[in-house]
């Protein structure tokens, strides 16, 4: 599917540089990590509710077995600071649904889950993702728009910084 093979793209991309020179959509001032310290404020309210349901509706997933069951393939791209990533390729597409998340973040070697992470095309205009401002999409591989949350391992950046300094 085409979304396999951009993403697949676009992480090796990012694998080859830092996250700092990610191409940015048309008018962007800044480079993604940039843009997300600029964006983010250290004291937006988190939108617990809906991590809630979202990690609920992902904890399936800690068994990597259920998640190639439900159509999750591994990219086979494995990133510093964020792991091994599994995408859903029908799930890739302009919507955001929380409890429906276009990738899963293992470890490194696959045993265990860290992150749910959403995926969108690129356009010039980040998209809508969880109620309040506590979340900041991040233009990734010059093909999507990436969030990360980091609700099964602790990330002392913040629940949704693209990168974990505790994922080796």
């Amino acid at each position: 599917m085409p979304s396999r093979f951009l993403l697949a793209a676009a992480l090796a991309l990012a694998g080859c540089r830092s996250y700092d020179s990610a191409t940015e959509p048309t008018g962007s001032t800044g480079t993604g990590a940039a843009l997300y310290a600029e964006r983010h404020t250290p004291h937006a309210s988190l939108p617990l509710q809906e991590l809630a349901q979202a990690k609920a509706a992902a904890a399936r997933y800690h068994d990597i077995r259920k998640a190639i069951a439900d159509g999750y393939h591994d990219t086979g791209i494995v990133l510093p600071n964020m792991g091994r990533h599994f995408i859903k390729d029908e799930l890739v597409d302009t919507k955001f649904e929380a409890d429906n998340p276009e990738l899963l973040v293992y470890t490194s070697d696959s045993t265990r889950l860290l992150a749910i992470e959403y995926a969108q095309p690129l356009s010039d205009t980040p998209p809508e993702g969880f109620q309040g401002d506590a979340d900041h999409w991040v233009p990734f591989g010059g093909v999507f728009w990436t969030l990360h949350a980091w609700v099964w391992k602790d990330n002392p950046d913040g629940l949704f910084n693209p990168t974990n300094s505790r994922v080796p």
